[in-house]
């Protein structure tokens, strides 16, 4: 892990632009929001995830997460089937603020065609420099 412009950036990791990371896990995918995600939306205080069995398209919401700022929908980083939530972040989405890399995963995702969906996405590198790129925009 880094630190870029004061956000974590951890590798073995892909990252979206819509600020969300996938973990592969051997068949499965394991996604959450980026710390710059969570430190843009400040304190969140309700997290909305699909049901387990749901299939989430690349590039199209699936829940939203709700802070004092805003409302934000959830961006799927893969196409697949939803296989696990993370209900401890239903209960809990202020641990969003506190672990997004952690314990505040979001959703497991059997991804469709994750090999192609992968040269969307950024790999450690690429994410460094984009958020170098994010917090020169400010």
């Amino acid at each position: 892990m880094i630190t870029v412009e004061g956000y974590e950036v951890h590798e073995g990791l892909y990252y979206s632009k819509d600020f969300f990371w996938i973990k592969i896990e051997g068949q499965k995918v394991r996604v959450g929001i980026t710390d710059y995600a969570q430190k843009a939306l400040r304190e969140i205080v309700y997290a909305e995830l699909p049901d387990i069995a749901t299939e989430v398209k690349q590039n199209e919401p699936y829940g939203t997460l709700e802070s004092v700022k805003a409302v934000s929908d959830l961006i799927s980083p893969v196409s697949g089937e939803v296989e696990e939530i993370n209900k401890n972040v239903l209960a809990h989405p202020e641990d969003l603020n506190e672990d997004p890399y952690g314990k505040a995963w979001l959703l497991v995702i059997k991804p469709f065609n994750l090999q192609v969906e992968l040269a969307n996405l950024m790999d450690f590198d690429k994410a460094v420099e984009w958020h170098k790129a994010q917090s020169q925009r400010k």
